[in-house]
């Protein structure tokens, strides 16, 4: 390669890695937000052991429909380019 050329392909990963870090932050600001509403109702120094538990559980399940629905969102994507 020529120096001075852009690398499609270079360019693209690094695009890729950029909006899976993105998608990351998204995800964990949202589990964040959603399970402390959820679980923290007096918020102090520290959390009990029901809070702990709650927010535990909360991310579990957060993370479980957030695989779930990447992995239906990838097979529709699949779906739509195998049909161009």
């Amino acid at each position: 390669m020529a120096h001075g050329t852009v690398d499609k392909g270079e360019i693209m990963d690094q695009v890729k890695q950029q909006i899976a870090v993105a998608n990351a932050q998204e995800l964990l600001t949202q589990m964040t937000t959603k399970c402390f509403k959820k679980c923290i109702n007096k918020p102090g120094t520290s959390l009990d052991a029901s809070e702990q538990k709650c927010v535990s559980l909360c991310m579990d399940r957060f993370m479980d429909s957030w695989h779930l629905i990447s992995r239906t969102y990838g097979q529709r994507l699949q779906r739509e380019q195998s049909k161009m």
